[in-house]
């Protein structure tokens, strides 16, 4: 089935807006969705200014802006999806909500839409359960910023067909991303290996072995990445961060994925990285 019409439930947090930017500028027609009109029209107004600055920057013509623009369709009616060629669910971490919903678009959606899930963590075997279609249901788990970030991890359950996973691949590429295959294990490739080395980083902070600073440093430097895993907590979220690494103890069992304390602490102060303006750095005054 050749994908030509993809809707983003979840169209309104950062990812869920910046799947919609790189898919409407593919070229394909974009349905974003969300409960909250205001919201919705806040992200597409985000989309918006972001593109704008890419044509003030020469990194992208205004032609090519105003038609990424008219392919996004906003809306706040679910029953808009029934006749997406590809529906990719952006919603909370919560496998129970997650489930709902899957079970909500397989009635909406036609027979042959493939339905994709962007968690990071979640058993999406568990997900594709909840439909009469488990064989058309992936993972698509893109990483933020989704504009910039090459990479999607395709999660391939034991039920899903191959034809599905070469969609999705295809879809990817077709995106500018890299896909690569994943069997449906808690945290997939990159947060399997990510989560602990930041669980770890915060250990070593709360042992005082050194600095936030210095920690971040010594792994930019030493070990050659582009930002330090406590930078990146700061990046990513730390209540998100920390939602993961619960979901993948329960899961995985290891004691490498147990939350630590500061990291406890920082989310129940309100400090979840760039996003609040404070976590393991203060970003107030950038």
């Amino acid at each position: 089935m050749e994908i030509k019409k993809v809707g983003i439930l979840g169209a309104t947090g950062t990812m869920g807006r910046g799947i919609v930017q790189i898919c409407a500028q593919a070229g394909y027609q974009v349905v974003a969705s969300s409960r909250d009109k205001k919201r919705l029209n806040d992200a597409l107004a985000f989309i918006d200014s972001t593109l704008g600055r890419s044509v003030e920057r020469g990194r992208l013509t205004k032609e090519a802006k105003d038609a990424a623009l008219a392919k996004i369709q906003g809306t706040t009616d679910t029953l808009d999806f029934r006749d997406c060629d590809l529906v990719i669910e952006v919603a909370a971490e919560d496998l129970e909500l997650k489930k709902k919903t899957f079970a909500e678009l397989d009635k909406i959606c036609k027979s042959d839409a493939i339905l994709a899930t962007n968690t990071s963590v979640l058993p999406v075997t568990e997900i594709a359960k909840s439909t009469s279609r488990p064989g058309k249901v992936v993972g698509l788990h893109f990483f933020n910023p989704a504009p910039v970030m090459k990479l999607v991890e395709i999660i391939k359950t034991n039920v899903v067909s191959n034809d599905t996973v070469e969609a999705a691949k295809k879809f990817a590429t077709t995106l500018e991303k890299t896909p690569v295959v994943v069997t449906d294990t808690s945290g997939f490739i990159v947060n399997r290996l990510a989560v602990p080395l930041m669980i770890n980083a915060m250990q070593m902070l709360e042992q005082g072995v050194a600095s936030a600073q210095d920690i971040d440093t010594a792994v930019t430097l030493g070990l050659n990445h582009p930002m330090g895993p406590l930078a990146l907590s700061d990046l990513i979220g730390n209540d998100i961060v920390l939602e993961m690494a619960e979901a993948m103890h329960k899961a995985l069992k290891e004691d490498r994925y147990i939350v630590p304390a500061v990291l406890k602490k920082l989310v129940a102060e309100g400090k979840l990285g760039r996003k609040s303006g404070k976590g393991f750095y203060d970003y107030s005054k950038k």
